[in-house]
């Protein structure tokens, strides 16, 4: 009685909201995300269905075992009243994200496939509504193992699921078209950007009937709501864009320390009928060189970025607004000024705080391979390639309206074996600078070979001092690529996993891959942002995650390499080493290794993070000597200890303290407290 109770409320209020419409008003878009039926295909009956709340994935418990992660295939119904007096206009479903492979049927016929989990697809479904009737909605979604669908290698789990919001968009018959590329049909284009001018075109797409006459208006509204300008011109549907040239003088151009956004409407009118959208921009000029590293309108910034992956303990893939602001929280925290989207694009609502706050941000195309030697990043087939070109396509059209995106990753860690894959990331490159020529496009590569000289931007994914090597060697590298490939526009990107549980007296020793420590992580994070925060060589520092992410494949269910837990409960030390380097807006003062409690009775060294200064240490109530070692990063003289054991740093304003034991055998054990995400 309750689900029925739910979606008759649901399709009341569909009706209530239309119904005071006469039918040539404009577009009205209603939100489909309560009521939907989800049941596995595997069920027998669909009578035992469970009622869920977009976003959805039926890999939603944290305390489940990653073995039971679940690979398959579940529907989703939901059953909509769409009133009589919407005849004669156009109906829409728009889905903001499906992992991976979804299907819509509408009363049972067959609407769209769209193959790709994080890019927005919309299909047309006029044709099959029964107007002034009950109209039944299915999405058959799969998160199955695919060849012909990126990324068919990941570290990252595909959690399976409606896990973005899905819509239902009405309009009248000649209107700006929300199928291309799951847009809404308008792309904003600057041409040149100065300080006193920026001029471009708007790419208007129309969906209309070929010949409709109609009338085309584009007005501007400056940060402050004041008009900029507006355009109006008369046009006849071809099927081709109509192109609305503009120039705004003396524009207030988006930077860091200024995210001046504009407001930009769009309306289309054909008789009575009228269709609008309205959307926000802002224009700044972008350039990466050798030499002069990344400027923005002409002034240079250095990168401070940190990857993204698409998931947290509680919620799994099924991410809300709160959730992206609670990350994004704590990615300003650590003083970072980007963000990289690393295996294809979040949910707007991220990218909405990155335009409206400051932040650049890189999206990254979804062609990545997964340290596992068993995987195959690319197969030769015409299926797999034509997804990757239609994925890139959507990726650039959902998201090039927005000013804090800087540029376009095409691809993550690709090897150069088997079938030759190089003409077609010649291919992405040619598509994606077609696309937008106004943006750069970068790689991540851990590889040498002639595909690193394919994109605009390469960013170096370098991992020396952890599996072989010492971290000092990442000196040498450096080195070597300053007198070798000073040309190149190079930017580096590094992590380490290691959890918090787990603790060591000796993470200099090898890695496992169930034994990760914490002090492991974090002696890797200093020894990096020791030799490659200050190098000139670079226009960015990427670091690999900035937080813990769900991964099937890894012991625990878990990939350990951000700097915060995956639940966000705990900050790792290499948090604070950043947030000591980057935040110059909240002064920093830490001691690491506050969770190693239990203490052997060696020589002891206290590492302490600051921002503003060498901190006085006193242990046990005595002042020891301290050193610098690095930016941000000071040491004292080793220690002998024993018992219990009271640490405390002050500088100016700031003080933190620790305790520990010294004299007892550290006893580590696996770290059955880390959050996982997995079955159902």
């Amino acid at each position: 009685m309750k689900r029925i109770l739910l979606i008759v409320l649901a399709a009341l209020t569909l009706h209530t909201l239309s119904a005071a419409e006469p039918a040539a008003c404009g577009r009205e878009t209603y939100p489909l995300d309560g009521g939907w039926h989800f049941s596995f295909r595997t069920e027998n009956s669909s009578d035992n269905a469970r009622i869920v709340t977009l976003p959805h994935t039926w890999n939603t418990d944290p305390r489940a075992d990653d073995r039971n992660f679940l690979r398959t295939e579940a529907n989703y119904v939901r059953k909509i009243r769409v009133p009589a007096s919407w005849q004669g206009r156009r109906l829409f479903v728009r889905c903001h994200g499906a992992e991976t492979v979804a299907d819509l049927f509408v009363n049972g016929r067959h609407a769209g496939e769209h193959r790709g989990g994080r890019t927005a697809f919309t299909f047309e479904v006029t044709d099959l509504i029964r107007f002034g009737a009950d109209n039944t909605l299915q999405f058959a979604v799969s998160n199955a193992f695919r060849n012909d669908v990126l990324p068919t290698s990941s570290d990252f789990n595909p959690y399976g699921g409606l896990t973005r919001g899905v819509e239902l968009i009405v309009t009248p018959r000649t209107a700006l078209n929300p199928c291309y590329y799951g847009t809404d049909g308008i792309v904003v284009r600057p041409r040149m950007v100065a300080a006193d001018r920026v001029e471009g075109e708007l790419e208007v797409h129309l969906a209309a009937a070929a010949g409709t006459a109609c009338r085309l208006t584009a007005e501007f509204f400056a940060p402050d709501g004041t008009p900029a300008l507006s355009r109006e011109q008369r046009v006849k549907a071809d099927g081709k864009p109509i192109t609305v040239s503009f120039a705004l003088e003396n524009p207030r151009l988006w930077s860091l320390s200024d995210p001046a956004l504009y407001t930009v409407r769009v309306c289309v009118e054909e008789g009575a009928a009228r269709d609008e959208v309205r959307l926000e921009t802002g224009f700044r000029s972008v350039a990466v060189t050798a030499d002069g590293g990344l400027t923005i309108n002409g002034e240079r910034v250095f990168v401070r970025g940190l990857s993204l992956a698409y998931d947290r303990a509680d919620h799994a893939g099924a991410l809300t607004a709160e959730d992206y602001a609670a990350d994004y929280a704590l990615l300003r925290e650590t003083g970072a000024n980007a963000l990289r989207s690393p295996a294809g694009p979040h949910a707007d609502a991220l990218y909405d705080l990155c335009d409206r706050e400051g932040t650049l941000v890189w999206i990254g195309l979804p062609f990545l391979r997964a340290p596992f030697l068993s995987d195959i990043c690319y197969y030769p087939t015409e299926r797999f390639r034509e997804n990757g070109r239609r994925q890139l396509r959507e990726m650039i059209a959902q998201h090039i309206n927005r000013p804090s995106v800087v540029m376009w990753g095409l691809f993550t860690d690709l090897w150069q074996r088997g079938d030759d894959m190089e003409s077609y990331l010649k291919e992405l490159q040619r598509i994606a600078a077609e696309s937008d020529p106004a943006r750069p496009t970068a790689a991540c590569s851990d590889q040498d070979g002639s595909i690193n000289f394919i994109t605009d931007l390469i960013v170096w994914q370098q991992d020396v001092g952890w599996e072989r090597g010492r971290t000092e060697d990442v000196a040498v590298w450096s080195s070597l690529l300053h007198r070798n490939w000073s040309r190149l526009r190079s930017a580096v990107c590094y992590g380490a996993p290691g959890s918090c549980s787990q603790q060591s007296l000796r993470p200099d020793r090898p890695a496992r891959a169930d034994r990760l420590p914490e002090s492991r992580q974090t002696r890797f994070h200093e020894e990096y942002a020791r030799h490659l925060a200050q190098d000139s060589l670079f226009w960015g520092i990427w670091i690999d995650q900035l937080a813990d992410y769900g991964s099937s494949r890894r012991p625990y269910g878990v990939n350990a390499r951000g700097l915060v837990g995956l639940d966000r409960c705990e900050r790792k030390d290499a948090f604070y080493l950043y947030k000591a380097l980057w935040n110059r807006e909240t002064p920093t003062l830490h001691i690491a290794e506050r969770r190693l409690r239990d203490r052997d009775g060696g020589a002891q060294s206290v590492r302490i993070y600051s921002s503003t200064g060498k901190p006085v240490v006193r242990v046990n109530g005595d002042t020891v000597a301290v050193r610098a070692y690095a930016p941000c990063q000071y040491r004292t003289d080793s220690l002998r200890v024993a018992g219990p054991v009271t640490v405390v740093a002050t500088a100016g304003t700031l003080r933190d303290s620790i305790r520990f034991t010294a004299g007892n055998p550290l006893r580590t054990a696996p770290p059955r407290d880390l959050p996982r995400t997995g079955g159902r």
